[in-house]
């Protein structure tokens, strides 16, 4: 499964805009795409909030990317910026914004302004936004997007954004894009009292979203959800306690045995998308399994997950898995469930995939097995599993990846 039908399968996990190039399109096709987005992406996936919403329905997505990425620009996808950097996918931007809980009156600090979408998105919603981006040639080009699109109360300067901005302090809200292993310290000191700041935290490839107010002087945390963040540019990347081994490629937590937040999610899998976490005393391997249901031909249904692989060192992975099926039919563009590893290479970008599947139609509890080659270029790789818009029911445990003995 290689080529076109298969980016048709990755991108069927995410929110697919009609046509595959922008070349040409006029203001009223990206204005329609963004509009389908924002139904299909954000409000579908949860989002609530109707001023965040409003927000993610007027921010030009496509205006903070580059022309060759533009026909992108509106499915819920990271896409690279340069730099080794990415712009976040729209329902994480909105996922953040909506748990900050925006006011008119407040004064924001972005760590980690990228592309500077996610700025834009919160400037209608509050007085002032402060954007700190520590790679200066993307801090230049976001300033200057920012200012060509009039977005006046953004401000944006080049440096360690978890040093914080202490001359702007106190900030009433704080969002940091970027996954530190800990809280730093500075940006807890420039919080204001009753304060939220959302962070996502963890080792490089795990993290967790974390929402912390602080209450007389002391940041109360709440665990919300699993997140997966590129790795990150400068001192605090390289200077990572627990850093993962490229040359022994694994998953966590293939059992789904471990969850976080209320309602609880399995703990290690992102972007997750009409998938229930099940305990069923029967399941193949442990207690609990995973279900992806989908009734929507073309609607998404995944789990991800990315982990560290170096293709000079590691020729193959072995993949194993138990999967059970219930009425699988093809979606709209003959999306079918598979096993899909994509992979890419140091700076980023696709180097080669790998798939395991798909599966139809109906069938009790079975075990699947392959080994999957690796690129000699991929540096990481990113798992998916999900229905990928076919419609049915798809159920998946005991997932687990290795390097394939020589």
């Amino acid at each position: 499964m290689k080529g076109r039908w298969f980016w048709r399968i990755i991108l069927a996990g995410t929110f697919v805009i009609g046509g595959w190039t922008a070349l040409g399109w006029g203001q009223s096709r990206f204005d329609e795409a963004r509009a389908r987005m924002v139904s299909e992406a954000i409000i579908a996936a949860g989002i609530k909030n109707p001023r965040v919403i409003e927000a993610m329905r007027t921010t030009p997505r496509h205006e903070f990317v580059s022309l060759n990425q533009r026909q992108y620009a509106y499915l819920d996808m990271a896409l690279p910026i340069g730099e080794g950097q990415t712009i976040s996918p729209p329902f994480i931007v909105a996922y953040m914004t909506e748990q900050l809980d925006p006011q008119p009156t407040d004064r924001v600090l972005e760590i980690g302004t990228g592309s500077g979408y996610q700025a834009a998105v919160l400037s209608p919603l509050v007085k002032e936004v402060y954007t700190i981006e520590i790679v200066e040639s993307l801090a230049r080009r976001a300033a200057q997007t920012l200012k060509r699109l009039k977005y006046d109360n953004v401000f944006v300067k080049a440096g360690d954004g978890y040093l914080g901005w202490p001359e702007k302090a106190p900030f009433d809200k704080i969002i940091v894009t970027c996954s530190p292993e800990s809280v730093p310290t500075p940006l807890v000191e420039q919080l204001r009292e009753g304060g939220r700041m959302i962070i996502p935290v963890g080792q490089r490839y795990q993290q967790v979203f974390y929402l912390l107010k602080k209450e007389n002087g002391r940041l109360v945390q709440e665990a919300l959800k699993p997140a997966l963040f590129v790795p990150m540019t400068g001192q605090a990347e390289t200077q990572r306690k627990v850093r993962p081994d490229p040359t022994k490629p694994t998953l966590v937590n293939g059992d789904f045995e471990e969850t976080v937040g209320d309602p609880p999610e399995p703990l290690g899998w992102h972007y997750l998308r009409q998938l229930a976490w099940v305990e069923d005393p029967k399941a193949p391997s442990g207690k609990h399994y995973i279900t992806f249901t989908n009734t929507t031909p073309g609607r998404p249904s995944q789990a991800l997950q990315g982990f560290a692989v170096d293709g000079r060192k590691v020729r193959a992975l072995d993949v194993s898995l138990w999967v059970r099926g219930k009425d699988i039919r093809p979606g709209p563009t003959g999306e079918l469930p598979v096993l899909a590893i994509l992979f890419y290479d140091e700076k980023r970008t696709p180097a080669g995939e790998a798939t395991l599947g798909p599966w139809r139609g109906s069938f009790d509890w079975q075990p699947e097995r392959s080994r999957l080659n690796v690129p000699l270029h991929a540096r990481e790789a990113i798992l998916r599993i999900g229905l990928f818009g076919a419609v049915g029911e798809l159920s998946v445990d005991s997932l687990h990846l290795q390097a394939a003995e020589k």
